[in-house]
């Protein structure tokens, strides 16, 4: 599919930049949007993001992630509680231990993505 290329210049009637614009495919949605802005709320947290951080790489039991973050289990517990909600890690029991690792590679992409920007110079 060809991308459509949009211009605005500068003496481009208002009306006819929306004309132009109205119908874009680039448009989100607004449940599109919503849904992303609580993803992006549910990372707005750096204790969540250290976490997936880590989640990217192993996967663990609450103990040891609270361990690794020097947190209560009780507060771990909270923050992956607010994870699991949004879908961003996944957990499964074994015995008495409940493991986590993250629920998709669009997670480690987007965390990936976020370092990179936050780098960016």
């Amino acid at each position: 599919m060809m991308e459509r290329i949009i211009t605005i210049a500068p003496n481009m009637p208002h009306d006819r930049t929306l004309a132009t614009l109205s119908g874009s495919d680039h448009m989100l949605e607004p449940s599109q949007a919503e849904r992303v802005a609580e993803l992006f709320k549910a990372l707005a947290d750096p204790t969540r993001v250290r976490m997936i951080g880590l989640l990217a790489h192993y996967e663990l039991c609450v103990g040891d992630l609270a361990t690794l973050m020097g947190m209560s289990q009780p507060a771990t517990s909270h923050q992956l509680r607010i994870l699991r909600t949004m879908r961003i890690v996944r957990a499964r029991r074994e015995g008495k231990c409940v493991f986590y690792q993250l629920d998709d590679d669009h997670i480690h992409h987007i965390l990936l993505d976020g370092l990179a920007h936050a780098d960016h110079e």
